[in-house]
């Protein structure tokens, strides 16, 4: 996460109103607001091609696939993320301007500069999504895939693809192939 770019701190309105104004994307957090880096070009490869392979598979069903520039909210935390890929099966993230609150399935890409906070105090703010069932972490340098499914008893198991053929996103009853997920970058 980058330094904070505001000194005092505003609402979560105050944010939104303020965030569609500018050119950068920012996230929020606790009044907080951050400045987020630009993204590598390995990052933003495969960052579409998860996004592209979901919206294919995800036809003709509830769920949408959303890229980097749609805001998530996770309101028990007071924060606003922009995760590199969304997956919402519910109506009212479908019919959302500014956020979405529902998702089923997050995608976060590492990057050196926030590999720890997206393991760490990102995944505890996504915790909180009631109705998240899976969180995905992709590392670019080791090819893997981490899988974190959340359990009927609301634990979290993690699943790691490496080198098998197919990463499958339970959540969604959708299965990518490993080459397919790192394809170009």
């Amino acid at each position: 996460m980058s330094t904070a770019v505001v000194a005092n701190s505003m609402s979560a309105d105050e944010y939104l109103a303020w965030e569609e104004l500018q050119e950068e994307k920012h996230e929020y957090v606790h009044g907080e607001i951050f400045a987020m880096g630009g993204a590598r070009r390995e990052h933003v490869l495969v960052s579409l091609n998860i996004a592209s392979a979901l919206k294919q598979h995800l036809r003709g069903t509830p769920c949408r696939a959303y890229m980097s520039d749609m805001k998530l909210r996770v309101a028990t935390m007071d924060t606003f993320f922009y995760p590199d890929v969304i997956v919402s099966c519910n109506q009212k993230d479908h019919q959302a301007e500014q956020y979405l609150s529902f998702p089923t399935l997050i995608v976060e890409v590492l990057s050196d500069s926030t590999e720890a906070y997206d393991r760490g105090a990102k995944f505890t703010a996504y915790r909180q999504l009631a109705e998240l069932k899976e969180f995905v972490l992709v590392d670019i340098k080791t090819r893997s895939v981490e899988c974190f499914r959340r359990t009927a008893d609301n634990d979290w198991l993690l699943h790691v693809y490496t080198d098998e053929d197919v990463c499958d996103f339970v959540s969604l009853d959708v299965s990518i192939e490993m080459k397919d997920i790192f394809e170009q970058q």
